[in-house]
């Protein structure tokens, strides 16, 4: 396995993982997400690809076949009123499929992530999880992360 920065060729398989993603936040928060499509169009994905602000990494069998994918963005409030110039990485998704998963994938996604952003300038990494999806939960903290911040709600 090898990770490497995300092609062109590798859109199918970065959808075939979108799905699985979507499919766990719909069964947890049906109520939010729908059901049966994805998060980006073809082109859409192709857009971010190409974006040095928002690199994707996928982790990639011997055959090329995607078996994992961290999207990234770069984020940075310069001369904000209360927020510091820091430099930040966010992981704005991280899946490994389903079939592959307890190999240690993700976490060798989450390490190289964590490297590029070192070797960025940043200052710190980011992410945010829903609490529902309580795999995803454990698996950060598993990778050292701790809340940085919790979203609530009330539904009305």
């Amino acid at each position: 396995m090898k990770i490497r920065r995300a092609v062109e060729a590798d859109i199918e398989g970065i959808n075939h993982l979108l799905c699985q993603v979507l499919k766990v936040h719909h069964q947890g928060r049906p109520d939010i997400f729908k059901d049966d499509t994805k998060k980006y169009t073809d082109k859409e994905l192709l857009q971010i690809i190409n974006d040095d602000t928002k690199p994707i990494f996928v982790a990639v069998d011997k055959d090329e076949k995607v078996l994992g994918y961290a999207f990234c963005v770069f984020m940075q409030h310069k001369n904000d009123n209360i927020l510091t110039d820091i430099k930040t990485l966010y992981i704005d998704d991280l899946c490994v499929d389903e079939t592959v998963r307890g190999l240690h994938i993700g976490q060798k996604l989450y390490a190289h992530v964590l490297n590029f952003a070192k070797e960025q300038g940043c200052y710190n990494l980011t992410l945010n999880v829903w609490s529902c999806n309580s795999n995803a939960i454990r698996f950060y903290e598993k990778c050292g992360l701790v809340p940085q911040k919790i979203g609530m709600e009330k539904i009305l």
